[in-house]
C-alpha cells in the first residue's frame, strides 16, 4: 500500500509539510519506486546566480498539484510510492567536490529519480549515476542552450559544459541524442558543427511552432526507441513569458502547454530518470516559472509511475 500526500480536506495546501506534492519523506516510507529530491547548487552558472533555491521554490508551488493526472489518466502516487528525499548538500565553493557529492549520493538512492535544481551542471553526475545503473542513456535535453561547450574560463565543469563531458565520458547513447527548445544568438557556427559532431539532433522552438506536437514527438520516439532514457529540463526552454524566473532567459521560447504536451508524448518510453533545473526565484513574478517546473515534475513523476508493473 502507498502512502500519498497529504489529505488537503483535512489540512490545507498552504499548511502541513513543504515537501514536493506534500509527499512523506523517502524516511517516513520503507520503500519508494520514485524519490523526487532537490540538489540546491548554482556554482555553475555563467550569468544569473540564485538556482540554488530552486528546489525550495518548486515544492513550494507543487502544494497545489493533485493525485490524478488526467492527461495521462495516471494516479502517480496510488500506482507507485513516491516519496521526497530531500536535498543533496554540497559543496557551493568547489565543483568537482560538488559533482562527486552528487553522483554519489544519487547513486546510492535505490529508487528512480527527478531532481530539482540547482543549475545544470547537476546534470553530469545525474547522468553517471544512471549510466552505472542502466548503461549508456539516450537524452533528451529540453533547453534553450546547447549546453555542449567545452569549458567556460577554463573550468570544465558549468552548466553550459554537461552534456559534452558526457559524451566524453561514454555515459550517453549518441544514437539517441536530442536537444528540444534551443533558440537565440551563440558564439558562431562552430558551436552547431560541434553539437552535431558529439551526436545532438536539435529540434528549435520555431520547429516546435511549425511542426507541432504530434510531429515533433513522433520524431523524438523514433530516435529514442526502446532505449533507456534520461529527460532533462531546464526551465530557460520555456519563453520569459512563462519562466521569468531562470538565469539566463531567452526570447522566443516555447509555451509550458507546448513543454508539457511533448512531455505527455512520451508515455510508454523506458524513462530512467529525469531532472528540472535553473529555476532561480529571486527573478520570478507570482510564482509564475516555480508554478510551471511544479507540473513538470509531475509530469516526469507520472511518465516514471506509468512504466511500473503495478
Amino acid at each position: 500500500m502507498t502512502r500519498g500526500p497529504v489529505d488537503s480536506s483535512k489540512i490545507p495546501r498552504f499548511a502541513g509539510p513543504a515537501t514536493f506534492a506534500r509527499l512523506p519523506r523517502l524516511d517516513e516510507v520503507e520503500r519508494a519506486d520514485v524519490t523526487v529530491i532537490g540538489v540546491p547548487f548554482d556554482s555553475g552558472v555563467s550569468y544569473r546566480p540564485g538556482a540554488r533555491f530552486g528546489p525550495a521554490a518548486v515544492r513550494e508551488a507543487s502544494r497545489l498539484l493533485r493525485p490524478y493526472h488526467p492527461g495521462l489518466d495516471v494516479s502517480p502516487f496510488e500506482r507507485v510510492q513516491v516519496a521526497d528525499g530531500g536535498d543533496i548538500a554540497c559543496n557551493p565553493f568547489h565543483i568537482e567536490e560538488a559533482v562527486e557529492t552528487i553522483d554519489a549520493a544519487a547513486s546510492s538512492i535505490d529508487s528512480r529519480l527527478v531532481t530539482i535544481g540547482g543549475d545544470h551542471t547537476i546534470a553530469l553526475p545525474l547522468l553517471r549515476a544512471a549510466a552505472r545503473k542502466h548503461g549508456p542513456v539516450a537524452l533528451l535535453h529540453f533547453d534553450a542552450h546547447l549546453d555542449t561547450w567545452d569549458t567556460y574560463f577554463g573550468a570544465a565543469y558549468t552548466h553550459g559544459t554537461p552534456f559534452r563531458r558526457a559524451v566524453e565520458e561514454g555515459i550517453l547513447d549518441t544514437e539517441a541524442l536530442s536537444h528540444v527548445g534551443i533558440r537565440g544568438p551563440l558564439y558562431g557556427k562552430r558551436d552547431l558543427e560541434e553539437d552535431r559532431r558529439l551526436g545532438f539532433g536539435i529540434v528549435t522552438s520555431a520547429d516546435v511552432m511549425r511542426r507541432g506536437i504530434d510531429e515533433v514527438v513522433d520524431a523524438l520516439r523514433q530516435r529514442i526507441g526502446e532505449r533507456p532514457l534520461y529527460v532533462s529540463v531546464d526551465i530557460d526552454v520555456l519563453d520569459p513569458a512563462h519562466a521569468p524566473g531562470t538565469g539566463t532567459p531567452e526570447a522566443g521560447g516555447m509555451t509550458s502547454r507546448e513543454l508539457l504536451e511533448i512531455l505527455r508524448g512520451l508515455a510508454g518510453c523506458n524513462l530512467v530518470g529525469a531532472d528540472v533545473v535553473e529555476v532561480a526565484p529571486a527573478y520570478d513574478h507570482a510564482e509564475i516559472t516555480s508554478i510551471a517546473a511544479s507540473h513538470v515534475a509531475y509530469d516526469l513523476v507520472s511518465l516514471l509511475a506509468l512504466r511500473e508493473n503495478k
